[in-house]
């Protein structure tokens, strides 16, 4: 594994983990993975220290601070304390700018601190004369915008629990969300745009509304400049109309660190989506520590991750507003109008934190772009990357093709913790392919099929120790079966991520895929990830996707191919692809089978779905096909005859 950036001491003595590693171990010798090790060591001392080295407005209350019980999952963070998310993220009420939001027709629009806090008065006020009290449920079926913002934390100032849905989603996946936690108001936008389609959404809406009876009142906000009439929908007011404009004060509620806070959503591509709560404090205090320690966020940057408010990185990113810095949301297709339309907002916003997703950057690679040789990028330092495993190639693009002095941090998590488990670090190496450590206050491991630790060996990443941004709950889930079944049933009382992963020397770590994707010829377990990344470097190939067929008692691997326009897939190419593979990789990982496709069906937040390719492989139901982006891809690989011998 190569080294492609390392931290001079002097970026590690003015990192932000440095000086925590000094308020939390009372020493100037650093050395994270001893820091790592404290953080777990001393759990409920590094948690206190958390709240008060990110400067946490509220009651931390008296110490136990972290009461153990018999299962992890069991245990009380700040059993005394009391604070409220929405004032911890508007704890600065000045004219700095809090909010860029970027359209694709080039529409901007920014809001400062003091201009946020106000609207959130307005709305905050208005909803409580509604009668919305802690505890309601609050949805939005929004695009990622300002407006979004500024309802969810309207929505937690009261006390609230805020849940959203991007507005691509088809109205049955929105119902299989929505219609089990009964929101009682809805906030939608009149339409929005995408790859320079304008889409409406009240018609959507209007069926929620008939299908939802909880649902009392819908808030809809002009995002794109098209009139839209509501004569027909006497339930929908304006939000122009709806807002308080006499309201100048946010009356927080202070709130148990326990108070529920989101409702997230699995993918639902395998079932009905598990409605996965999460407490306010918990998420609070993760989110800060991620981005001023794992990140090295201050004040002064410009912070950016593109997600739509239908992935937790939406939330993730939100919560940037506690640190102070200036939000860049911009919503629509990445690639539109051109390829680098992102980059573009780089130098134009001067973002020094740029976030996307692994397969954005492998898209980049493909496109053959190379910014540093058409723009500044004179702010940025800081890329993250998550979403699925990131490739050595694409580190190794990065640094040739963006810059070289900048922290790559490929971050690993999910929305089951609304974090990440292995994270960035400014002080630590970049090493290509790896993630660069585990997160502090995280047991982290990588265990075999017994439970047994293991190094440089492929295995199951598990957690030994709780975290605050455990799930509260499931919603409606009866003795907690769901939520049980979904971490904890695998090993006992260890948290069971899901991840097919890998410990290395450097005591980074190596994501190979879902474990519940994971292939298995001839007994030996395969991470789909490491077949992508070799298929990857056959330049003909835009992208892929890999499932174990069962075939004569065995596993037989097969790899599903998009071609890049123009090209197609012949002999030669089926035998690039396998020497690639077998060069780099094993030979357990050279496909039985490569067959080339249109198209490889996503969720909405941009990941493949093997599970789903293999059910239909197997002639088995996908139950959830609206939880997709485009479930009519799935019948690329139905009955197909190269399958059959």
């Amino acid at each position: 594994m190569q080294k492609l950036w390392t931290p001079s001491n002097q970026q590690i003595e003015q990192s932000r983990l440095f000086d925590f590693n000094k308020t939390f171990l009372k020493t100037d010798n650093y050395n994270y993975h001893e820091l790592h090790h404290q953080s777990i060591k001393e759990s409920e001392k590094f948690w206190s220290t958390i709240w008060d080295f990110c400067d946490v407005k509220g009651e931390k209350g008296q110490p136990p601070y972290q009461i153990v019980h018999e299962h992890i999952s069991k245990c009380e963070w700040f059993p005394t304390a009391s604070l409220n998310y929405a004032e911890n993220l508007l704890k600065r009420r000045d004219n700095k700018i809090a909010l860029v939001g970027r359209l694709e027709n080039g529409d901007r629009k920014t809001l400062t601190y003091k201009e946020l806090y106000q609207k959130v008065a307005q709305l905050s006020h208005q909803l409580k004369q509604d009668g919305v009290e802690k505890g309601d449920r609050i949805a939005g079926f929004v695009p990622n915008c300002i407006e979004a913002i500024i309802a969810m934390l309207a929505t937690s100032s009261i006390g609230a629990i805020w849940t959203s849905c991007s507005p691509d989603f088809g109205f049955q996946g929105v119902l299989d969300r929505f219609g089990q936690v009964a929101p009682k108001v809805l906030f939608t936008a009149n339409a929005y745009s995408y790859n320079g389609k304008v889409h409406e959404c009240l018609k959507k809406v209007d069926e929620l509304h008939q299908a939802v009876p909880s649902i009392e009142k819908i808030i809809v906000f002009d995002f794109i400049d098209q009139d839209v009439s509501l004569e027909d929908y006497p339930y929908a007011v304006r939000w122009n109309t709806y807002l308080d404009n006499h309201a100048k004060e946010v009356d927080f509620v202070s709130l148990p660190f326990d108070h529920p806070l989101f409702i997230m959503y699995s993918s639902g591509t395998t079932g009905q989506p598990k409605c996965i709560v999460h407490r306010a404090g918990g998420v609070l205090l993760e989110h800060l520590k991620e981005h001023q320690l794992h990140s090295n966020l201050t004040a002064d940057d410009i912070f950016f991750y593109y997600s739509t408010c239908g992935w937790m990185m939406w939330n993730w990113q939100v919560t940037g507003l506690a640190t102070g810095c200036t939000l860049l949301i911009v919503d629509g297709n990445p690639f539109y109008p051109s390829p680098s339309y992102l980059i573009n907002l780089i130098d134009e916003e001067s973002i020094s934190v740029f976030g996307v997703s692994a397969k954005y950057i492998s898209a980049l690679s493909k496109e053959g772009i190379s910014p540093k040789d058409t723009h500044q990028l004179s702010h940025l330092r800081t890329i993250l990357s998550t979403g699925s495993p990131l490739s050595s190639e694409s580190f190794h693009y990065i640094y040739e093709h963006f810059k070289s002095n900048l922290v790559l941090s490929s971050i690993s998590g999910g929305t089951d913790l609304i974090g990440a488990f292995v994270a960035g670090n400014p002080t630590l190496p970049v090493i290509a392919g790896e993630l660069q450590c585990k997160g502090l206050g995280f047991d982290l491991d990588v265990v075999d099929e017994e439970g047994k630790s293991i190094k440089n060996e492929k295995g199951e990443l598990i957690c030994r120790n709780a975290f605050p941004t455990m799930p509260l709950y499931f919603w409606n889930d009866t003795n907690n079966e769901r939520y049980f079944n979904a971490y904890y049933s695998r090993f006992e009382n260890i948290w069971a991520q899901g991840d097919f992963a890998e410990v290395t020397e450097s005591n980074g770590l190596i994501i190979h895929g879902r474990s519940d994707a994971v292939l298995n010829p001839g007994g030996v377990r395969i991470g789909t990830a490491e077949i992508y990344r070799q298929a990857m470097k056959v330049e003909s190939i835009k992208e892929c996707i890999a499932i174990g067929q069962d075939w004569k008692d065995d596993c037989r691997v097969v790899l599903f191919v998009v071609m890049k326009p123009s090209e197609t897939l012949t002999d030669s190419t089926i035998q690039e692809i396998r020497q690639v593979i077998r060069k780099n990789a094993t030979p357990r990982h050279v496909p039985a089978k490569i067959i080339a496709v249109s198209d490889i069906p996503k969720t909405r937040s941009g990941k493949i779905v093997e599970i789903a390719v293999r059910n239909i492989v197997h002639n088995k139901p996908v139950k959830n096909t609206d939880a997709l982006l485009n479930p009519e891809a799935l019948q690329l690989y139905a009955n197909l005859e190269e399958l059959t011998y």
